[in-house]
């Protein structure tokens, strides 16, 4: 008679988690939630949701997400897995692979890139 939603207790109240300027953080961060970043973290950051690295934010390590704007600095090695919009901003320096890329005019972008779809890795091989 009810059905039950699918959506997990965070999705339903739309929140974001926040780290606020002026915070410093050294470890790994794991979220399923979208974050956003105004503070510094030295360690890895892993979530299934949209990252926002803030103006003032930071980040040296690896980052594994499914979304992520880039308005402040990163080091170390993204992956992503639909888009990595990077805003004139940022300055990104490390290995990137992304579904999709966009840069606005002024980033520094000093990176390896690779761009990779779930579609374009199910292709079968050429036949000749």
């Amino acid at each position: 008679m009810f059905e039950k939603s699918s959506k997990s207790y965070t999705d339903l109240l739309g929140k974001t988690n926040r780290i606020v300027e002026g915070t410093k953080i050294k470890g790994d961060i794991e979220s399923v939630a979208d974050f956003r970043l105004d503070g510094h973290l030295v360690g890895n950051f892993t979530s299934k949701g949209k990252l926002v690295i803030g103006p003032g934010g930071s980040v040296i390590g690896d980052i594994n997400v499914k979304n992520i704007d880039v308005e402040g600095k990163t080091e170390g090695k993204i992956t992503v897995e639909d888009v990595l919009n990077v805003k004139a901003t940022a300055t990104i320096v490390g290995d990137v692979t992304c579904g999709k890329l966009s840069v606005e005019p002024g980033a520094k972008f000093t990176a390896t890139c690779s761009m990779k779809t779930i579609a374009n890795q199910a292709l079968p091989p050429h036949a000749e």
